[in-house]
Parts: structure tokens; C-alpha cells; sequence
């Protein structure tokens, strides 16, 4: 008997995916764990594999479709087997490719030019014979007959081609753009990481009551502390990014309460220091974790974040790779930003918002010198943190950043 293979829930937010490439072709054998296709999910490339042996004898679906989880996209079964009365799953609107709009006038007949080769032919119009009864409703007849509009030159799209008001709009948008161009943009399809990122945000930004904290960084020790250890270090590519990671999971050892997550009816409070370091990709944004990064060193780090970022950015991270974090770092410095807030990733309740690191004029000890500075701004969720506690937190990160010496080893 045939088995149906499905859309599965590749990783724990997946809602749809879009099937990417079929590695098999109908009629190909199949063994258990054989991979059937790609999937692109909401946050990385996964396999869709075989549950069952034989023969794929239909796909249901072709590359490109996005298809909702549990819904069927092939059949596996013994050769020469029928699936009767399947059918591939229906697209919305949003997953199928665009059509054109409907051609609601009659075109001028034109000569074949350059520009319209002789071979294009016009969507065909239905066009009511003479003396014909036109089809439309009373509201659009009463437009019609307002603005001058000829009826029979215009394709209704109600039931049986009757023409409704919708119709006489869109002519008279038509009407109001000739003449300007239409290749001026571009839309674009939402990936499914876009289509994440947009949910989740939503979820963040609106019902999170937030607050934030901004701190300015001394980071001439730690400025000196890198060149250091990179002197010492050939091989070495230890990054200020890596340094804020491994005293971030310091302080958050001392702050529990910012390790956290809400949870509605109770807040989580985490042993484990498992940061998510956000990394930006082509399609959006995704945070890979390093896991128990207070028990890790600097060198550990600094070897995991190369190492996650390059498969994230491949769209190679494996589900438990870029979920469960309790606390996320957005670092933009590299792209020159001063300082920003960035937006809490639920269920945590707190993430560190890193700025460009750059000299400035300061006053130390009564005289104006040239120091290495650096912004940073905590999101807090108020619902599990109070200001007094973000605040103690950062201050003890500003305290760890400012004198590093007990970070590097």
C-alpha cells in the first residue's frame, strides 16, 4: 500500500516550506532515510527524507511550491502502483506565481513593431454581440452610465462574467497610470526566514512592554588586551565580538534574573548561559547559540562563532543550533553604527544592543585625552525585569569590559 509523504515540521517554529529541489525523480527507488528534497524552512536549508521504502510514483508537487506543514507532496509505493484521486495541495495567492491583471478595454488594432513582435497575441476579450444583453450589476450599470463608460468593452469578473464595481475601478485606475511606467520596483517574494522574522517581531515589539538601558564603554584595556593577544597568537582571530560574549556570559552567571525567559504565567530563570549571537544573512536575520558560554573560553568562542556563522550564512544550522538561547547579542559596530535598540526575541527577556567601538575626546584625571569608547543598550522585557536589575547587570558588564584581564584565559 502507497504511503504519502508530507510537508514535515523540520524545525520547531516551522509553519510551511518552500520545497527548493526534488532529489528524486518519480520512478527512482527509495530506501528509509533516503532524501527525498530540500526544504527551505524559516530558518535554514533542511532535508525532507523517506519514511518508507519503494519506489517514488508521484510527486506531488514541483520545486519552488510553498507548502503548508502535514499537507502531501509525493507518494511512495511498489512500482507500477496508482494513487487515485490525489492531487497536489492547493497554493494561496501568495505562494503562486503572479498572473497578469485582467485586459478590461479593447486594444486599438496595431501594426506589428519592435516593440510588440507580430507574434504577441492580446488576452482575448468577450465582447457581447450587438444588440447582446450585458451582464452587470445595478451599482456598476449606475456607474457606467456616470462616467460614460461603454459596457460591452469590459470584462466583468463576477460569476459568469458579470461585471461588478470592481471592474469599473480597476479600469479607472488603469486609465489614471497610462502613460507612466510600471518598472520602476520590483516585488519581491518573502523567503520563509522573512516570513519569521516578520511574525516574531510582531510578537515582540507590540505586546512587550519594553525598556532600555544605555551605557558607555571604556574599552582602552581591552583594545590593548586584543593587540595582545594577537601578537601572541598567530593563528588568532579573536574579535572585540567574542570578548563582549565571554563577559556577557560572565555577568549573566552573577544576574540570573536576566537570563531568563517569560513565560506568561511564570518566569524561567536559566542555569545554563546559552547565548544567541544574531548574524545577518541574505533573507533576514538568525541567531546561532553557543551553548554554556560561561564555561568557555575565549579562544572557544572566538572558534564556535566563526564556525556557526559560516554554516548560518550557508543556511546549514541544524534546528538545536539556533533555538533555545536565553539571551541574544546584536553587535552592528562593524557596519559603523553608534548605538541602537534592538528588539527582544520571546520567549527571552532581554537582549544587548553593541555598537562601533572608536576613539574619543575624553576627560581623565582632569585632561582631555584620545580613549577607545563603546555603546551598548540593554532591551529589557519589564514584565521579568526591573530597571534596577538591568541596570545592575549592565553595570557589571561595563565592569568586566573595562578590565578584561580575568576574560582572556
Amino acid at each position: 500500500m502507497a504511503t504519502k509523504v508530507v510537508m514535515e515540521a523540520l524545525s520547531p517554529t516551522m509553519e510551511e516550506g518552500r520545497l527548493v529541489e526534488w532529489k528524486k525523480n518519480e520512478g527512482d527507488a527509495v530506501a528509509v532515510g533516503d532524501v527525498l528534497a530540500e526544504v527551505e524552512t524559516d530558518k535554514a536549508v533542511m532535508e525532507l527524507v523517506a519514511r518508507a521504502a519503494g519506489v517514488l510514483i508521484k510527486r506531488l508537487v514541483p520545486a519552488g511550491t510553498t507548502v503548508p506543514v502535514a499537507q502531501p507532496v509525493a507518494w511512495i509505493g511498489a512500482a507500477g502502483e496508482v494513487v487515485p484521486g490525489e492531487a497536489a495541495p492547493p497554493m494561496t495567492a501568495q505562494h503562486a506565481a503572479p498572473l497578469p491583471p485582467p485586459l478590461r478595454t479593447a486594444p486599438p488594432a496595431a501594426t506589428p513593431s519592435a516593440a510588440m513582435p507580430a507574434s504577441s497575441a492580446a488576452a482575448p476579450i468577450v465582447i457581447p454581440a450587438p444588440g447582446g444583453r450585458v451582464k452587470a450589476s445595478p451599482l456598476a450599470k449606475r456607474i457606467a452610465a456616470d462616467q460614460g463608460v461603454d459596457l460591452t468593452q469590459v470584462t466583468g469578473s463576477g460569476p459568469e462574467g458579470r461585471i461588478i464595481r470592481r471592474d469599473l475601478d480597476e479600469l479607472a485606475a488603469a486609465d489614471a497610470t497610462e502613460g507612466i511606467s510600471l518598472s520602476t520596483f520590483e516585488d519581491i517574494p518573502l523567503s520563509q526566514m522573512r516570513k519569521a522574522i516578520a511574525k516574531r517581531l510582531v510578537q515582540s515589539i507590540g505586546p512587550i512592554p519594553t525598556f532600555y538601558l544605555t551605557a558607555e564603554v571604556d574599552m582602552e584595556r581591552a583594545h590593548d588586551a586584543r593587540t595582545a593577544l594577537l601578537a601572541l597568537d598567530e593563528k588568532g582571530k579573536f574579535s572585540f565580538n567574542d570578548l563582549i560574549i565571554r563577559a556577557t556570559a560572565a555577568a549573566l552567571r552573577l544576574h540570573p534574573n536576566v537570563n531568563a525567559w517569560w513565560l506568561d504565567d511564570r518566569i524561567r530563570q536559566w542555569q545554563d548561559v546559552n547565548i544567541g549571537v544574531a548574524v545577518a544573512i541574505d533573507d533576514g536575520l538568525i541567531t546561532p547559540i553557543i551553548r554554556h558560554a560561561d564555561r568557555k573560553g575565549l579562544r572557544e568562542i572566538s572558534a564556535e562563532v566563526r564556525e556557526l556563522a559560516g554554516r548560518a550564512r550557508a543556511k546549514k544550522l541544524q534546528p538545536d543550533e539556533y533555538t533555545g538561547a536565553t539571551f541574544s547579542i546584536s553587535n552592528l559596530g562593524m557596519f559603523g553604527i553608534d548605538e541602537f535598540t534592538a528588539i527582544i526575541n520571546p520567549p527571552e527577556a532581554a537582549i544587548l544592543a553593541v555598537g562601533r567601538i572608536e576613539q574619543k575626546a575624553v576627560v581623565t584625571d582632569g585632561r582631555i585625552e584620545a580613549r577607545w569608547r563603546m555603546r551598548i543598550t540593554l532591551s529589557c522585557d519589564h514584565r521579568a525585569i526591573d530597571g534596577a536589575s538591568g541596570a545592575a547587570f549592565l553595570k557589571t558588564l561595563v565592569g568586566m569590559l573595562e578590565n578584561p584581564l580575568a576574560l582572556v584565559w
